[in-house]
């Protein structure tokens, strides 16, 4: 399996900055600096159409586009369908968990979170890093 490149793009998607700021700042503890973030799942889309992203980290509960909504649109575009895709929600109900695993989500991180938490849900999407 081929080396996680740590130069990849990745597009962090959370209506809440301190959020943002909170996974940027573990991302970078990872090792990963070429962070984009988004305020919500239009703003996502829009970014994600614009420029190539080699991962997606999205909040699930935001307004006016869900990250249910924005991961059913990243998996319905022929462009941005195979772009991995990483859930992070404060509930861990089985029906979210669900509802996201048939909508194509890569993997699935619960509120709260560490760095260790994050890279073995990075580690399982793109390989070892």
């Amino acid at each position: 399996m081929a080396a996680v490149d740590m130069n990849m793009q990745i597009l962090i998607v959370d209506d809440y900055k301190t959020m943002l700021r909170i996974i940027r700042n573990l991302l970078k503890q990872l090792g990963f600096n070429n962070v984009d973030e988004a305020m919500d799942g239009s703003a996502a889309l829009q970014k994600l159409r614009d420029k190539e992203f080699n991962l997606v980290i999205s909040d699930w509960n935001m307004e006016p586009m869900s990250g249910l909504q924005l991961l059913k649109e990243v998996r319905a575009d022929v462009k941005l369908k195979e772009t991995p895709f990483i859930m992070i929600t404060a509930e861990s109900k089985s029906e979210n968990v669900i509802a996201a695993k048939e909508a194509g989500v890569s993997n699935y991180i619960v509120k709260p979170f560490n760095a260790a938490t994050l890279k073995g849900k990075l580690a399982s999407v793109l390989g070892n890093f």
